[in-house]
């Protein structure tokens, strides 16, 4: 995610302009969890309230930061939690996820069973990715994380419930090979002394906005689902000779004048874009695009950045921009006759 991620949490990066943890708030609330537990980097704490204390605010969620001061993996980060959680059961779910099912059936199962932890699982095409999950009796029997020879196409995919007794797992596993303790080698940890496992499926999307290109697919998704959002004025059939294709998403104060936006486009507040083409595209905020030559396509760029250029024609130009970065482009006539840029 770099050059994004130097300067913005990965959990804090928008998707059709709202943080991608709070999708995860929103669950949670939805469950009736009030007392949220974010893990978090300690210099962290306030870009984290900055982006979410409205949210919060308006949810009635209280939201408690737990530093961790080195990052060895979701197992290590969960046992800062310990102290805050007690001896409660607990949703874990982790900030850069964006899942599109509701996680109730997932607090139901749980309920409704003596097991010790609860898992939300999906089908993948490329079960050697993922911690993969060997089902028996509706239960889980073994999770291996990236199989050669995987024993089905189950993925554990970033939501959980446990009972307190993940701890005991988390205290007695040692790191992996990569160095960090893993969720799944607690999990079997579990299995292997007798706690149950048990899991629900989905069928619904998921996302791990952990690259790029899955930031651009989550944002694509999330537009899908929930149709367009923007100033009345550019909801009008061309304003400013502008031709806005849904879905988009415009944030406060934009200028937006002669351009072409969507589909699949968020723009964050108080941006200008003129004479510009832009489609598939994540533009975050105080950004500045003008008579850009070529069609802005699949990309991302950071705040406050400056793209200026001469006039338009029908190329594309697929870019990643860390915020303020500053960007000229031309194209003349005489290059364009020669076929040349």
């Amino acid at each position: 995610m770099r050059p994004l991620s130097y300067t913005k949490p990965k959990p804090l990066l928008p998707v059709s302009n709202r943080p991608v943890i709070s999708y995860g708030l929103e669950q949670l609330a939805k469950m009736g969890i009030k007392d949220i537990g974010l893990v978090i980097q300690p210099q962290q704490e306030e870009i984290f309230h900055e982006h979410l204390y409205a949210y919060a605010e308006k949810k009635n969620l209280r939201l408690h930061y737990i530093p961790q001061h080195e990052q060895k993996g979701i197992a290590h980060a969960v046992a800062q939690a310990e102290d805050f959680l007690g001896s409660d059961s607990f949703v874990l779910l982790l900030g850069d996820n964006l899942i599109d099912d509701s996680l109730q059936k997932l607090k139901d199962s749980f309920q409704q069973t003596s097991a010790h932890g609860t898992v939300l699982v999906t089908k993948v095409s490329k079960p050697q990715d993922y911690g993969i999950a060997d089902i028996k009796d509706n239960m889980i029997v073994r999770v291996e994380e990236k199989p050669v020879k995987p024993k089905s196409n189950l993925a554990v995919i970033g939501a959980y419930i446990f009972k307190s007794s993940i701890f005991n797992a988390i205290h007695s596993i040692t790191p992996s090979a990569r160095g960090e303790y893993e969720i799944t080698d607690a999990i079997q940890w579990m299995i292997d002394h007798q706690y149950d496992i048990n899991y629900v499926k989905t069928t619904k999307p998921t996302f791990d906005v952990g690259t790029i290109d899955r930031w651009l697919k989550a944002n694509q998704w999330m537009l899908k689902q929930h149709g367009s959002s923007t100033d009345a004025e550019f909801l009008d059939e061309k304003p400013n000779n502008n031709v806005i294709i849904p879905p988009v998403v415009i944030g406060d104060n934009c200028t937006i004048e002669d351009s072409v936006i969507g589909p699949y486009v968020s723009i964050e507040a108080n941006t200008i874009i003129k004479k510009s083409i832009v489609r598939n595209s994540i533009i975050l905020k105080g950004c500045h695009i003008e008579n850009m030559p070529y069609e802005i396509t699949d990309s991302i760029l950071g705040e406050r950045t400056k793209l200026f250029g001469k006039y338009m024609n029908d190329n594309t130009i697929q870019v990643v921009f860390g915020d303020e970065s500053k960007f000229f482009l031309s194209s003349d006539k005489e290059s364009k006759d020669k076929g040349s840029e």
